[in-house]
């Protein structure tokens, strides 16, 4: 599975977001009122000792290029952990799950006020349709905290991933993991010390498992689009959400209700749409073009 065909990067993005739902489902298994920031420091750290056999890869004559855009993502990603942590001890993991996928959603209405970008119809029914089917899985009768972390947590890898564009292009997916995890360190520490929780082993192994399996998706999602365009095989990125369901049926018996299916298909429905239509644009952008020779 190299990821240089497109039904090979399919694969590695439907196994990446298995990966994604186990990591998940070592912080759903974190006992009730377990120290949410001491998992969060754990998980950070066990993340940057893993990519530190990477070092070698990266440029280091120019580590802390772009040094303030990374560290504003950092403690933005610091936030959004935090959001899922609190989101998946809290909603059922498909319902938490579909919540996040509202993070696509969020990078358009945010390209369109930061880079003055204009959406399509079918994107702006995507904005409409996503928000509205939020609405349809959490109903403002059950808000609460739960739902409001899962929201926070999608608002943070939206804000993420729009910034990325500010990013010093020359910095590998490796570099900016790695300087994003370090910034990440000294504040999560205090939190955790602030947090003033005793230690809790089996966090520790929570943290480990979360982390390597996390890391793990970012490599499938890495390998899938540096041969492949995005636009061919990003649908399959919504597979999470299937996962969801079956893990969070088989693992935990959570079965989904009407509500949540319909919310659900209001959220991904529109965004595989938009997917498929910009895979048709490139198509016939790539037929327009004159044939050498």
């Amino acid at each position: 599975m190299s990821g240089k065909t497109v039904n090979s990067a399919i694969l590695l993005l439907v196994i990446g977001n298995a990966m994604a739902l186990i990591s998940d489902v070592f912080i759903k298994l974190l006992e009730p009122g377990s120290p949410v920031f001491q998992f969060a420091f754990l998980r950070c750290l066990l993340t940057l000792l893993m990519l530190l056999p990477l070092w070698p890869q990266i440029d280091r004559s120019q580590f802390f290029e772009g040094l303030s855009i990374h560290f504003v993502r950092a403690h933005v990603h610091l936030a959004g952990l935090i959001c899922m942590v609190v989101a998946l001890m809290s909603l059922p993991l498909a319902t938490a799950n579909a919540v996040f996928y509202a993070a696509p959603i969020l990078v358009m209405l945010l390209s369109v006020l930061i880079f003055r970008e204009r959406l399509s119809l079918l994107s702006l029914l995507a904005v409409v349709s996503g928000f509205a089917g939020i609405l349809v899985i959490l109903r403002p009768v059950e808000l609460g905290w739960g739902a409001l972390a899962a929201l926070g947590s999608a608002l943070a890898l939206a804000i993420n991933a729009v910034m990325v564009r500010k990013l010093p292009s020359g910095q590998s997916t490796v570099h900016k993991l790695m300087l994003n995890y370090l910034l990440i360190l000294p504040a999560s520490f205090v939190l955790m010390l602030a947090e003033g929780a005793a230690w809790d082993p089996s966090i520790l192994v929570s943290a480990l498992g979360s982390s390597l399996f996390i890391l793990g998706y970012n490599i499938t999602v890495l390998l899938a689009y540096r041969q492949v365009d995005a636009n061919k095989v990003t649908s399959a990125e919504y597979t999470g959400l299937i996962w969801a369901v079956l893990i969070g049926w088989i693992g935990f018996n959570e079965v989904p209700d009407l509500w949540f299916a319909v919310g659900s298909a209001m959220i991904v429905v529109p965004l595989i749409m938009v997917g498929l239509r910009s895979r048709q644009r490139s198509r016939r952008v790539l037929r327009a073009q004159p044939v050498n020779g």
